[in-house]
């Protein structure tokens, strides 16, 4: 028996994604949550057994509030359901913890079978995403930049391509400016890029940020 706490700004995309769980009854409570701050209230109140996240979030990023799970509640799983897409998110947030990545467009019995995966800890991706990973890993010089990028690098380039200053992501991030400003330094590297413009442009040009 599963409680799952649906985590989107969207109240239509959060309407449609309880229709389809509702249809698997061993999922005794759906809970939702708005925002990133309410999902966070969510975990401090209630136990959770799996958390469906949206990615882009109002007040903070969905990156932020999975490591947050997975740091303050390492028995609450996460499968993350973004309209990003795959092939430019799903490997970060999988190197980040989460249990599986889905996109918004997917099928009814696919959303149930991630879920249903996810809560036996298992990990879930497409199919089309698992040959696009695998193919990746055979043609290495056909990884996208961003993929040289470890896990806190990508959520920090993340920030600075959406315009955040380094003092602002330090706070955020509770970290000193010193070291959020030696990882700006290693991703510019990294990417082979000269400026946070560089990392907006590539962010925008690869559907990375809207």
């Amino acid at each position: 028996m599963a409680r799952v706490l649906l985590a989107d700004d969207h109240a239509m995309v959060r309407a449609g994604l309880r229709q389809f769980l509702e249809e698997d009854h061993s999922i005794t409570e759906i809970g939702e949550a708005a925002s990133g701050s309410e999902t966070l209230d969510r975990l401090r109140s209630t136990h959770w057994d799996l958390v469906i996240l949206d990615i882009n979030m109002p007040d903070r990023s969905g990156l932020d509030i999975l490591r947050h799970i997975r740091a303050g509640y390492p028995d609450t799983k996460v499968l993350v359901v973004s309209g990003f897409p795959e092939r430019q998110y799903a490997l970060n947030v999988l190197k980040a913890g989460a249990g599986g990545y889905l996109a918004k467009d997917c099928a009814p019995e696919d959303l149930l079978k991630a879920a249903r995966a996810v809560l036996q800890g298992r990990r879930y991706v497409s199919a089309e995403l698992a040959e696009q990973l695998l193919a990746d890993l055979e043609h290495n010089g056909d990884q996208p930049l961003h993929g040289r990028l470890s896990e806190r690098e990508f959520q920090i380039f993340c920030k600075l391509a959406a315009g955040r200053a380094v003092s602002a992501i330090a706070a955020e991030l509770f970290l000193s400016v010193k070291t959020v400003s030696t990882y700006r330094a290693r991703i510019l590297e990294k990417m082979s890029l000269e400026s946070n413009a560089d990392l907006t442009a590539y962010a925008l040009r690869n559907g990375i940020i809207q």
